[in-house]
């Protein structure tokens, strides 16, 4: 018995493994008009020819609070496939019937709630939006290093000061501020504030302001020439921009549901 004991006394102590959290995450979710796999998903892939890569990898959530169809009559496991092949990762559903949601569950989406019980509460990005207006992504870390920044407190809200280039492949994300880019945004490369975004340079790549629905944040930049512009959600693309002053200084405004182009100054 003592043996036993002392056995047990002299064991390792195994390092910690891992910690469970709870988290909250803002996603974009795509709210279903249409059961059928073979409607949606050609019309959500031909808004990501307009914005390469906009949505890419992006986590999704999949909301049938608008769908009128009976469960048997949406291919669920379909519908996951074409989205992986956009390669958009969809991770569960909101909304819907309790027949729905079960039978979205056995194909691998799962109901989501937030925190507290209630279901979770997201913009709409339909699947057949305006040409010129859909839901904006959200924010995400950056794929490649972000160039040096600083933070600073300005007259109202603070804002993250970039100094360098950004390149081809990086996502610069000012959370709860204003960004403020002294250099250019290349072809690839994407900025987002919850505030405004200056752009002290070019501006080539994806510039996103207001990432959390604020209607009044605006894109200024001294040298307008983007893939696609977007504030609250609502986005235009290169092919969009109409009467924009391109490749001169202009702002971006948004004025209900449309998005208004003007020069500096």
């Amino acid at each position: 018995m003592l043996g036993r004991f002392e056995t047990a006394l002299s064991s390792p102590i195994l390092p910690e493994t891992f910690r469970l959290r709870a988290g909250n995450f803002n996603l974009l979710v795509l709210r279903l008009l249409d059961p059928r796999p073979d409607a949606v998903l050609p019309a959500l892939g031909d808004q990501f020819r307009k914005a390469p890569g906009f949505l890419r990898f992006a986590p999704i959530v999949i909301g049938l609070q608008d769908l009128l169809a009976a469960p048997e009559e949406v291919d669920f496991r379909g519908l996951v496939e074409g989205l992986h092949a956009l390669e958009i990762v969809p991770i569960g559903t909101i909304g819907g019937t309790p027949q729905m949601r079960q039978a979205a569950t056995a194909a691998g989406l799962p109901p989501l709630r937030a925190a507290g019980g209630k279901e979770a509460e997201a913009e709409a990005a339909s699947a057949m939006p305006p040409p010129q207006a859909a839901a904006a992504a959200p924010p995400v870390a950056p794929a490649a290093a972000a160039p040096p920044s600083t933070q600073f407190r300005g007259s109202g809200r603070n804002a993250l000061l970039v100094t360098e280039p950004v390149r081809s492949g990086q996502r610069i994300y000012a959370e709860g501020a204003d960004l403020i880019v002294m250099a250019t945004v290349n072809p690839g490369g994407e900025v987002i504030a919850d505030g405004n975004v200056h752009v002290y340079g070019a501006l080539r790549g994806r510039a996103i302001a207001g990432a959390q629905n604020d209607s009044e944040a605006r894109i200024f930049a001294l040298h307008f020439d983007p893939e696609l512009v977007a504030i609250a959600g609502y986005y235009v693309v290169r092919e969009g921009l109409g009467d924009a002053p391109i490749g001169r200084p202009a702002q971006v405004r948004l004025e209900g549901e449309e998005m208004r182009f003007g020069p500096l100054g």
